[in-house]
């Protein structure tokens, strides 16, 4: 089995507000420090819906791997890289289409939600309509295991898992598997092989989970067993043949705590964002022009701070000593809004000075930043000729 392996993207869509920090990069930093961790400029899911503006993708594309850097995202620790610098993509994308069927992207939730939301757009394209398989694409071209998403993009990665399980039992059958996989079970010593055996019966005729996962974890730690044998032993312990492609699975994350200016989500379409490299004089300016609680019309009147979007951002910088001073002065009236906001203005400005100072290093140093995407995009590349060869061999394309 395959080391676990992250694996996660983001269109390039310009440069990053605190939204992306809280709901994306603090998850990476985590991430990056505990797995295997590839991070991709999605350029090429953002021609999906902005094909008629590229020239917007190659200065957001820049400026977006700016922000990460300067978020602390380490090239040290993880592989950063282009997605159309990896033309392996594409090819394993191209032979997927090939065993998709149709309905199968039709009933993809986001894709009519997409098509509602984006009425401006021309998305009735192969490209809008295939993009969810170019996810899966990008997913299993790394055999990656893990993929953090949110809730709302669990339905991808089930699809990339029936995309994953079909093409297994398509193209994963080789002559005498069965011959070979009961070889490799003798290759596990009499006491390992009897509890395997007794394992994948329990799984294949109960359906029992705890066996799977003892019979995997026994596997992952066979010290004598080729890969290709480890990977035959996968697969006859599911009831498929050769494992080709890895299966992976939904690494929920916290949804972003992080609202806009205005009490919404924080987004660039509703103007509503601090962005990471924004200026001390404009946050302070943002923060303290927020609306608030619509009843606090004088300094005198009491207000609710439930019912203010200030109180929103204590909740994400304040501590609990100085919620508590804004609970008792806002309902009293003891403390005026700005007043109220200074302490926010405090933490974001806090959180942001470092992010800013790695932010002028990088960019004073371009070409660096140009380096560490093109080495992340050949050791990428490594892996995915790697797992290409395998595909091609299964599917009869290896000549």
């Amino acid at each position: 089995m395959y080391a676990d392996r992250v694996l996660s993207g983001m269109r390039p869509t310009g440069r990053l507000h605190l939204g992306h920090y809280h709901g994306v990069l603090k998850n990476w930093l985590t991430l990056q420090n505990e797995y295997q961790c590839l991070f991709f400029v999605a350029d090429w899911h953002a021609l999906t819906t902005h094909y008629d503006t590229p020239q917007l993708i190659h200065d957001s594309t820049w400026d977006m791997v700016v922000d990460w850097l300067a978020a602390g995202v380490d090239p040290s620790q993880a592989t950063l890289f282009l997605q159309s610098r990896v033309i392996e993509h594409a090819e394993l994308h191209l032979l997927l289409s090939m065993m998709t069927p149709l309905g199968w992207l039709e009933r993809v939730p986001t894709y009519k939600d997409q098509q509602e939301k984006l009425t401006d757009k021309d998305l009735s394209t192969y490209g809008f309509l295939g993009y969810p398989l170019l996810q899966s694409a990008d997913i299993l071209i790394y055999r990656a295991n893990r993929v953090p998403v949110g809730e709302d993009q669990v339905p991808h990665i089930e699809f990339t898992r029936e995309i994953c399980r079909r093409f297994n039992h398509l193209f994963g059958r080789e002559p005498d598997f069965e011959d070979k996989a009961r070889q490799a079970v003798k290759k596990l010593g009499s006491k390992k092989a009897k509890v395997y055996e007794e394992c994948r019966t329990a799984y294949q005729q109960q359906g029992d989970d705890e066996a799977l996962s003892t019979a995997r974890a026994l596997l992952s730690d066979a010290q004598n067993l080729s890969l290709g044998d480890k990977e035959r032993l996968f697969g006859y312990l599911e009831g498929s043949s050769k494992m080709i492609l890895v299966e992976p699975e939904a690494l929920l994350t916290q949804s972003s705590k992080m609202p806009g200016l205005d009490g919404q989500k924080m987004s660039k379409s509703y103007h509503n964002t601090i962005g990471l490299r924004e200026d001390a004089d404009s946050v302070t300016k943002k923060i303290r022009t927020m609306p608030t609680d619509p009843a606090r019309v004088r300094r005198s009147d009491p207000g609710n701070p439930e019912k203010c979007p200030v109180w929103q951002f204590h909740q994400v910088y304040s501590s609990d000593e100085v919620r508590q001073w804004v609970v008792n002065g806002c309902t009293s009236a003891g403390i005026g809004c700005l007043e109220c906001k200074q302490p926010v203005v405090d933490g974001v400005l806090r959180e942001l000075a470092p992010i800013a100072e790695r932010a002028a290093h990088y960019e004073a140093n371009m070409d660096l930043v140009r380096n560490i995407i093109a080495d992340g995009c050949e050791k990428a590349q490594e892996l995915a000729r790697e797992t290409m060869r395998d595909v091609r061999e299964a599917m009869g394309l290896g000549y």
